[in-house]
């Protein structure tokens, strides 16, 4: 059984670069979206992805349970405990119908509450991301094995400036609480970036900080926590306090991803008062 940290990052990257297959299969035609009870959308593309990850998983990584995005929407959870797998099939749904190309495939492992290895893969734009020990950035198209990547390298966060900040927030998810917390910071620059992404644009160096205090669940977020904190950034609850995963309806609650865990004291002023 795989379990380097590494290992396993390129495991679900290799994974998500297959399930992307179908992705821009209905990207390129012209798909449309159905909706859930809870009123989100998912197309045939969510499924046909979820398909592959979840045989994929299974058969390479059995002992691990998964709790997958389409799945549980269907009431589909399996019993977990101190390890286990969140997978989004599609991340960004929302962007994908609307033919934008910031979506992506997300895969992440946690164990005792902790994102420890991730992969997000946005195959309209053939970057895939991996977190494990390291992080890493890597170009491949849908359907390719990683060993025909390129320009892999490295990626990090930015040390954060001693002045103005940029910070990345939601397009498709705009809330009041994040802009408030938003507008609490000295900020340079805001970037924009769908999905998933956000954590990417971090955990590269291309912002300091991204704030959610809008709804989201857990597998949306988990595989680009664990490319952060590759990265040598961290996440945490809206509160500062430590960010735990596997709470009721894997729900994940505020969050704000730093790039730089020093910056928690300029996120959440009153902790180091």
């Amino acid at each position: 059984m795989v379990t380097d940290r590494d290992d396993i990052a390129n495991l679900f990257g290799q994974i998500a670069v297959q399930a992307a297959v179908p992705i821009m299969e209905f990207f390129q035609s012209d798909g449309k979206a159905q909706h859930k009870i809870d009123g989100s959308p998912v197309t045939e593309a969510d499924l046909a992805s979820e398909r592959i990850i979840l045989a994929a998983l299974a058969a390479l990584l059995p002992a691990i349970p998964v709790v997958s995005e389409e799945e549980a929407a269907a009431g589909l959870t399996p019993a977990v405990h101190g390890r286990f797998i969140l997978v989004d099939p599609l991340d960004g749904t929302r962007e994908f119908v609307h033919r934008r190309k910031e979506f992506g495939v997300n895969i992440g492992l946690i164990e005792n509450g902790v994102a420890i290895a991730g992969a997000i893969y946005a195959p309209a734009l053939d970057q895939l991301w991996l977190g494990g020990t390291t992080a890493r950035k890597l170009t491949i198209r849908p359907g390719e094995d990683l060993s025909k990547a390129r320009n892999s390298h490295l990626i990090s966060t930015r040390t954060p400036p001693e002045g103005a900040l940029r910070v990345v927030a939601s397009r498709s998810h705009p809330d009041q609480q994040t802009a408030d917390f938003i507008s609490r910071l000295v900020i340079e620059e805001h970037v924009s970036a769908g999905s998933s992404l956000k954590f990417c644009r971090v955990a590269e160096g291309l912002a300091d900080i991204y704030p959610r205090f809008g709804p989201t669940m857990e597998w949306d977020v988990a595989a680009g926590d664990a490319i952060l904190r590759a990265a040598g950034g961290v996440m945490v609850a809206g509160d500062g306090q430590p960010f735990r995963y596997g709470k009721a309806g894997y729900k994940t609650g505020t969050f704000v991803a730093l790039g730089r865990a020093s910056l928690a004291a300029r996120a959440f002023p009153s902790l180091s008062a």
